[in-house]
């Protein structure tokens, strides 16, 4: 009689431990934004443990390159690189090159120096930089001015008052390791979001993810739907982080030209293969305007943009168009919602 209770029990709790097939959510606020990770998993282990491991990514993420905790790396980095070249980990290292990498491609409109103008607004008390203090910080701007010495694996910055900021580029970084760290434990099927930045494996168990462009100016509409597997994504928008002072808008993404914000787009949105890629391309494009912006985006071999303007109409690239041909069958469709 004793045994077989307790056999019961056991039985219970396994099946209660191990479950069935199903899809797994969770959302928590990690480096001020929201992280979404949803994933299809064999059993209520896997599915947690796997989901665990994300978050855990992403905080340990924030722990290095924030730039409002004080024993962050990149924290020190800021600290001291004006004064003498600071060495860096691996990983660091590693994303400052690939943000060079952008800012040559970009002449310039990607440039993770532009944190000497951007640490002088205050999105939340709606503080911008007088004339005088914008022109002084301006003079620390230019990537060229980030010093990597490879063999060294040091950076050192080549004008006092300098500083980087990785809001641009790592919250993508954070979605691809996320990504990386699912597929080593047999994920095949996920989404993982971090704010505007997000990526899916596979599809959605015999269909598409769909995701949704959401309407620069009214946060319950959508301008545009996107199928869409095995892609990283990134949106930035001018809704985002900002405060109006006389009929400006000021907000986080910062033309590095300028140490302003720009004004001819309202949203941007790039489909990459990777999420760094997707969310450096989308801070460039928003800086480069349409014309100039778009051009760069058909010279990228897989990736595509949809852009909203300060008119309010919709641009996208030609890899999102409609394609009927058998060599075009991997391409992106873009669904347009009429308003």
């Amino acid at each position: 009689m004793f045994a077989s209770r307790t056999d019961a029990i056991v039985r219970r709790s396994q099946r209660a431990f191990i479950g069935e097939a199903a899809w797994f959510k969770r959302e928590e606020a990690i480096m001020g934004t929201a992280i979404t990770v949803e994933l299809w998993a064999a059993d209520d282990v896997t599915g947690h443990a796997a989901i665990d491991a994300v978050m855990a990514e992403m905080h340990r993420i924030d722990r290095t390159m924030s730039p409002h905790k004080a024993d962050s790396e990149l924290s020190r980095i800021n600290r001291h690189a004006a004064g003498q070249p600071v060495r860096l980990s691996p990983e660091m290292f590693g994303l400052i090159e690939r943000a060079l990498a952008f800012s040559a491609l970009s002449r310039g409109a990607f440039d993770i120096s532009y944190a000497s103008v951007g640490q002088l607004y205050d999105y939340r008390a709606g503080i911008s930089p007088g004339a005088a203090d914008l022109a002084r910080a301006r003079l620390a701007i230019g990537w060229r001015g980030l010093k990597l010495d490879r063999a060294a694996r040091t950076l050192a910055f080549a004008h006092p008052g300098m500083r980087i900021d990785l809001g641009g580029f790592a919250k993508g970084h954070a979605v691809d390791n996320a990504v990386a760290i699912l597929a080593r434990l047999g994920i095949a099927h996920a989404f993982v979001s971090a704010g505007g930045d997000s990526r899916v494996i596979g599809d959605k168990r015999g269909r598409p993810w769909t995701i949704g462009v959401r309407h620069p100016r009214d946060a319950k509409a959508l301008v545009a739907l996107l199928p869409l597997e095995d892609t990283a994504v990134s949106t930035s928008g001018d809704y985002e982080r900002y405060f109006e002072t006389g009929g400006i808008r000021h907000h986080h993404i910062i033309d590095p030209a300028t140490g302003q914000s720009p004004a001819a787009i309202h949203s941007v949105t790039i489909l990459a293969a990777d999420g760094l890629t997707a969310e450096a391309m989308s801070k460039t494009l928003f800086v480069l305007g349409v014309e100039r912006g778009m051009a760069l985006i058909e010279s990228q071999p897989g990736v595509d943009a949809i852009v909203v303007d300060a008119k309010g109409q919709l641009h996208y690239s030609t890899g999102l168009q409609d394609h009927s041909g058998a060599a075009e069958k991997n391409r992106r469709q873009v669904t347009v919602i009429d308003r």
